[in-house]
């Protein structure tokens, strides 16, 4: 089974946050200069997302192409062309 295709790394338009979507079900998620800020599990359905993070918080998003709407912040595919228009719009 091939992973799906949203693994990789997503970013807020001015790079604050930044989370890692790996191919195992599990992300990680850093917070300014705080790597791993954030780690837990994650499992994707079509184009919504569910984190049970390690401490046992859940949270959930919605895909829309290279955009990623997750509690209340909206990330971009890293490089993408979305991430470089939010960038440019900043």
């Amino acid at each position: 089974m091939s992973p799906h295709p949203y693994v990789g790394m997503w970013v807020t338009a001015d790079g604050h946050i930044r989370q890692m979507l790996l191919a195992n079900g599990r992300y990680d998620e850093a917070r300014g200069e705080r790597e791993s800020a954030y780690t837990g599990s994650y499992q994707v359905v079509g184009t919504r997302i569910e984190y049970v993070d390690d401490t046992g918080f859940s949270a959930d998003g919605t895909f829309d192409g290279d955009v990623l709407h997750h509690a209340g912040y909206v990330f971009y595919r890293e490089s993408s062309d979305a991430h470089r228009q939010a960038r440019e719009e900043r």
